[in-house]
């Protein structure tokens, strides 16, 4: 079992950046392809981004070319970096490994104008 914890949020103004971590423990996720997730309105969960173990990225629409994602098997971690932050970016962020189906307790990333 794998886990997760994610780091990073916090209150940020509008045209801001902030750089989420998600650092695993238990075992490497070197090879899991991982995602990042947020809370959406209806309380559902919206897909931001994903990364491979061979560093393939996929983006949502929505935040496409807004939010880079990346890993460092050395910290056994993945980050997401988000520029130019609207309010309704504001939400609970989460780290997902897709290969064990494991989640974090998320981030909370407050947007004010």
């Amino acid at each position: 079992q794998v886990q997760l914890v994610e780091s990073g949020g916090g209150l940020v103004q509008t045209g801001g950046s902030l750089r989420l971590s998600c650092i695993a423990s238990g075992r490497a996720i070197s090879d899991d392809t991982m995602g990042w997730y947020r809370q959406a309105p209806d309380n559902g969960t919206e897909f931001l981004a994903m990364i491979s173990g061979f560093g393939l990225t996929t983006y949502s629409d929505r935040v496409k070319g807004q939010a880079t994602i990346s890993r460092d098997n050395t910290q056994n971690a993945v980050f997401l970096q988000m520029h130019k932050l609207t309010l309704d970016d504001s939400s609970v962020y989460y780290c997902k490994s897709c290969h064990t189906q494991s989640w974090g307790p998320g981030t909370q990333v407050t947007v004010s104008s």
